[in-house]
């Protein structure tokens, strides 16, 4: 068993992982990767995407079973993808957060461990 580490620094990593863990709970409705508006054309010589701008296409883009997939979303989805999308990097950044004290009190734990006497 890896004895708690002590000190100030010890503390603070303590701290700030249980204040993270406090701050999120895990939501049902998270979405990874990332929203990006692109725009195409349709290629009927007469629409107005043929000289000017095109059409504007929202996607997300998101990792699953090691593939990258690109999917459609529509015009009225797209304020409610891009909040999901948005929670769900602060999710993932908090859980980094999470992972990196929990790094860090193991090294210090390491590092205060008394060596047995011979």
């Amino acid at each position: 068993m890896i004895p708690d580490p002590r000190g100030s620094l010890a503390s603070h990593w303590r701290q700030r992982k249980f204040d993270l863990l406090r701050r999120f709970t895990l939501p049902a409705d998270l979405l990874p990767g990332s929203l990006t508006l692109s725009t195409t054309r349709c290629g009927k010589p007469t629409c107005h995407c043929a000289e000017g701008e095109g059409h504007p296409a929202w996607t997300l883009t998101f990792m699953s079973g090691r593939k990258r997939r690109v999917e459609r979303i529509p015009r009225e989805w797209i304020e409610h993808v891009r909040q999901q999308v948005e929670a769900g990097h602060e999710f993932q950044n908090a859980l980094r957060e999470v992972l990196t004290a929990n790094a860090e009190l193991l090294v210090l734990a390491r590092k205060q461990r008394r060596k047995p006497r011979r």
